[in-house]
């Protein structure tokens, strides 16, 4: 099934991470560092995880709300969301 975004795949990036720099990230604290957040690009909306393992379940909250949603997802505290054979650097890196 294809699926026609409204806009592309660079800017649904460029978009969440926007979201995430100017909306989200001066209200999150210091425990919430390794938890996920799930940003609808289009409305700005957004979860956070309950705790770092379950991202899922953001995105699920997320798509209950806004079940049209684009989402782009950020790992509070770290450039990357998840990582395969090794460590994830901190935004600090």
């Amino acid at each position: 099934m294809n699926v026609r975004l409204p806009f592309r795949r660079k800017s649904v990036e460029e978009r969440g991470r926007s979201i995430y720099r100017e909306k989200v990230r001066p209200l999150v604290h210091p425990q919430e560092t390794g938890k996920v957040v799930a940003i609808d690009v289009c409305s700005g909306d957004y979860e956070i995880s309950a705790d770092q393992w379950d991202e899922a379940a953001a995105m699920d909250r997320l798509r209950g709300r806004r079940p049209e949603a684009i989402v782009w997802r950020e790992r509070i505290g770290y450039k990357a969301v998840s990582a395969f054979g090794g460590s994830l650097p901190t935004d600090d890196d």
